[in-house]
Formats: structure tokens, sequence, C-alpha cells
């Protein structure tokens, strides 16, 4: 078997739903302007940006109202369409091919001594994208007053600084300050007043329930009964069962379920392991059970998913 998949899990279930994602944040653009500006910048799943220094603002396409931004604000937006950046409501607007003639290298608008902004895109497994992207707001804005923007503005500072040196090692040093900063984005949102009170990445906070889904993400492999995981957070099974529910959306051994299918289909699209491997290494002790639940999840069994995919695989 591939020891790989087994071994490589994190500890904690939110690196653990970044590793299944492949969640990778990659600077997309740099912004520098002066005077009357006003530039169209286009949707993205995720996107994230920090104001280096001077001001300006952000009208999503799902709003009105625009946000004025000053240095050292962040913010991150979630698939919520096109969005305008401008520090003049009555300048032209130009696209994105126009101001970024030369792609994600930056653009200088009227000599950029006023103002700058740099940019990341996250990008996530589209086969399990909606796990993450589901749980996030459409805008989360970070002012510079809270105690996280001047950390996220430092490594947002560093990864344009990384990706655009030929120092040794400067790839490596580009991706580990990407998840850090991904991490801290997402840290942002759980702390703040608008964080939800329902769905999985919001019970991670909760002291008993996200100690809960840790046990599970570190041994999906387990028989976990209900009343083990209630004695494991010091509660009652009933208590337990309720608040679980009532955190992540799901029952806790429906979640176990949801999550051991989630790692299946990564490691039969990712790796060439026999089903039994999979299976087993997931606490199915029978490869024909292990398919049964496979296909009452998936809605095709664990073969036809594999075919499926290797041959859209193929077909690239």
């Amino acid at each position: 078997m591939n020891q790989e998949f087994r071994l490589q899990r994190p500890l904690d279930p939110l690196s653990d739903i970044l590793s299944l994602l492949s969640a990778k944040c990659m600077l997309s653009s740099s912004l520098r302007a002066s005077g009357s500006w006003k530039v169209s910048l286009p949707s993205e799943a995720l996107k994230f940006n920090v104001i280096l220094s001077g001001e300006c603002f952000l009208l999503p396409a799902t709003s009105h109202e625009p946000l004025h931004l000053k240095t050292g604000d962040c913010f991150l937006m979630n698939s919520s369409g096109p969005y305008l950046l401008y520090s003049d409501p009555m300048a032209e607007i130009m696209g994105a091919q126009i101001a970024f003639p030369d792609g994600p290298h930056g653009s200088l608008l009227h000599g950029g001594d006023e103002f700058m902004a740099i940019g990341c895109r996250i990008a996530l497994d589209k086969n399990d994208a909606a796990l993450l992207l589901d749980n996030l707001p459409s805008l989360h804005r970070i002012p510079s007053h809270r105690r996280e923007a001047s950390g996220i503005s430092w490594l947002l500072t560093r990864l344009a600084a990384e990706w655009n040196s030929s120092a040794p090692g400067s790839t490596a040093a580009t991706d580990h300050l990407a998840q850090l900063l991904f991490v801290e984005i997402i840290r942002s949102w759980l702390r703040s007043a608008d964080a939800p009170i329902t769905g999985w990445l919001n019970a991670l906070s909760d002291r008993r329930i996200g100690e809960a889904i840790r046990q599970i993400h570190n041994t999906p492999e387990r028989q976990w009964l209900v009343g083990e995981l209630a004695k494991v957070v010091g509660m009652s099974r009933s208590n337990f069962a309720l608040r679980f529910k009532q955190m992540v959306g799901l029952p806790p051994l429906d979640y176990l379920l949801r999550w051991r299918i989630r790692l299946a289909a990564k490691a039969l699209r990712s790796t060439a392991d026999p089903l039994s491997d999979i299976s087993l290494s997931l606490g199915y002790q029978a490869e024909s059970t292990f398919s049964y639940a496979f296909k009452r999840i998936v809605g095709i069994s664990p073969k036809k998913y594999r075919l499926m995919h290797q041959q859209t695989q193929d077909g690239r």
C-alpha cells in the first residue's frame, strides 16, 4: 500500500481539510497607482488583497455601498463576482486586461507612487472546493486596526518578495508563506462577529465539538460510537449529539462517514492504491461494505469514480 496517503495526514482538522483541498495561495497581481483611477477586476473563487500604501474604495458587484480601504486593510472575496477598485468614483473604468498589460507581474497607473496593493488567489481542488467555499463569506474585510492585519500584511509583503526572488529556496518559502497567509485569513473570519453560528469551520472554535472533530480526523478508521466521542470531550451522549448537529449541521457519525468518503475519493483520484487498501485504511474490513457506503454518498461505485477521473485526466 502507498503509505504516503495515510501517514502524511495533518493532526488538526483545518490543516486536514486544506490538505484535502490542495489549497494553494498564489500571488496574482500587484497594483501601483496615483491620481484618478478606477479598475474593474474579475471574479475568482477566492481572492485576497492587502493595501500596502495609500487608500482606495472597493465596490463589490453585490453591493451599492463602497468600502473605504486604508493602508494595512485587507479583504477576502469569495465567488462574489467582479468588483471595482478606485480612487475616484468619476474616473473612467479600466478593464483588467488594460490595467494589467504585463499580466500578474503588476500594473503601474499614472506613476504609481501614491497607492499600492497586492493580491493572491487561492486555488482549491474543484472536487471538494464547496467544503470550504460554502463556509466562507462573500466578503470579509480585515481593518488595519485589527491585531491580525499587520501579520497578514507582513506575510503578503514577504510573499511578494519571495515571488520575485531567484534566491535559493524561494519556491519553498513562497509555499509556506502562502499557507500561513490562508490560515490567518480563516482565523480572522472565525474571530469576527459576523462568523456563522453553524458549519464545521465555526465548530472548530468550540472547545468540545472542535475536539470531537479532531478525534474523527485523527483516526477516521476507528469504529467510533457517539457515546465514545461524547466521553472523550466530557459531555453526555445526548447533549453531545445535539450540540454537534447544531454546530456542524450533521450528526457525528454522518460527519465521520462523509469525511471517510472524501478521503477515499481523494485517494481514488490521486493514487493507484487498490480499493481493498483504501477501504481498510478508513476502517472498512470488507471492500464490499466500503463500496456500498461510497456509492450511497457519491452516487457511483469507487471503481467507476476512479475510471471517470482517469478518463478526465487523460482527456486534458
